[in-house]
């Protein structure tokens, strides 16, 4: 018998509304603060009611990492997973052989680069075709920052980028693994990453997607909560570079596996019964050897969306009852979009502090869940990130620190 061979997540980055870096996240997480801000309103996109708040990056976030010179053709998407791929390759760090010759890359997006796509639409509807300029273009499509983040690296291995709505990032860690696995890749780089154009997010709260302020509440993501109403939609990347558990020389946690499933129930932009999906997870943690019982914290994809939120709730109490270890919703600090959640299963490995969920204050009587409602610090063994979808696509990642 052919022993599997194991892959760990040696080093990670991020980028988010709360600011470049791991430990601007970490700051966010532990006070339980959001990092929302006002996004720039156009009289064009958005209507007067529309929702006002977004997760945005701030410019000094990506100027870090990233010389002008060097940013000034790509998109906002590249830009901003690239530099998150830089502080993931920079904390793996220089004990770990820095190979990238057959190194893959996957990321995952929502929706790709917007803002470049928005112009090049532009000059071919203003101008014509032959206006269509060829830089907005390379970067127009969604594989831009993966393939940007490889050009840096030097990393000539698989490239893959996945567009499953909020599982993608999952979605594209699961994929490099098994490609590490089965030998196509010797290392990768995988995550995601997402921009939010003023276009877009006029575009979400058109579709009623966005939390909006109401009867006296502010706007707000309101995860599990009673009065959530939708998301704060954000941007962002987070990054992770994995290696063989036996090469990384200061791995963080084991990547035990990743379930995926759908539900063919949910429509094109919304979200379905979730029918059957306990059932895949169950299925999944059995064949990845993991009891439900071993998980120490779920890091929820929940985000405020009414049915979304009803949905994971849903299919986690239908897996563990009355033992649901303790939900952490780290949307309710990011925004939707961007990897957060990633990151926030990053920080529970390192054991971190999580402080009480912001905007949560009621819970929802139909939901038998709650995130978590005061300030902890946690040493799990066994972390599982949730990523259901909007469209059906839902995924799981399963942890394991190497802590006592």
């Amino acid at each position: 018998m052919v022993e599997r061979r194991s892959v760990a997540i040696s080093g990670w980055g991020t980028v988010s509304a709360c600011g470049a870096g791991r430990e601007s996240f970490a700051r966010a997480v532990a006070e339980g603060r959001s990092c929302a801000s006002q996004i720039e309103r156009s009289d064009v996109y958005h209507r007067p009611s529309s929702a006002r708040l977004a997760g945005l990056v701030a410019a000094e976030s990506l100027s870090t990492r990233l010389k002008p010179a060097q940013a000034r053709r790509m998109s906002r998407p590249s830009r901003i997973g690239l530099v998150a791929a830089l502080e993931a390759v920079e904390h793996r760090g220089s004990d770990t052989p820095q190979d990238w010759e057959h190194a893959a890359t996957f990321v995952g997006t929502s929706f790709g680069p917007c803002s470049f796509s928005e112009s090049l639409l532009k000059q071919v509807f203003e101008e014509g075709p032959t206006a269509a300029s060829p830089m907005l273009f390379t970067e127009s499509v969604a594989n831009a920052a993966a393939a940007q983040i490889a050009l840096r690296l030097k990393a000539r291995g698989p490239s893959l980028t996945v567009t499953q709505r909020e599982a993608s990032g999952v979605l594209a860690v699961g994929q490099a693994v098994q490609g590490i696995v089965e030998g196509a890749s010797t290392a990768a780089i995988a995550g995601a990453v997402d921009e939010m154009s003023p276009l877009l997010h006029a575009v979400l709260d058109r579709f009623g997607a966005l939390a909006r302020a109401r009867r006296g509440l502010d706007e707000a993501a309101r995860p599990f909560d009673l009065e959530r109403n939708g998301y704060v939609a954000a941007e962002g990347a987070t990054m992770v570079c994995l290696d063989l558990e036996d090469v990384a020389s200061r791995p963080l946690a084991k990547v035990l596996g990743t379930v995926a499933a759908f539900d063919p129930s949910a429509p094109p932009t919304g979200w379905g019964t979730g029918r059957g999906l306990a059932t895949s997870l169950s299925r999944g943690l059995e064949r990845l050897d993991v009891d439900p019982g071993s998980i120490d914290v779920i890091v929820a994809g929940a985000s405020g969306a009414r049915d979304g939120d009803r949905l994971e709730a849903t299919v986690l109490e239908e897996v563990w009852g009355n033992e649901l270890p303790p939900v952490v919703a780290p949307k309710s600090v990011t925004g939707d979009f961007g990897g957060s959640g990633l990151a926030a299963a990053l920080l529970l490995c390192e054991g971190r502090r999580f402080g009480a969920t912001p905007g949560f204050s009621t819970a929802d009587p139909t939901l038998g869940l709650r995130p978590i409602t005061r300030s902890i610090e946690l040493t799990p063994h066994r972390v599982l990130l949730s990523a259901p979808a909007a469209g059906g696509a839902i995924a799981w990642l399963v942890l394991e620190t190497y802590g006592t």
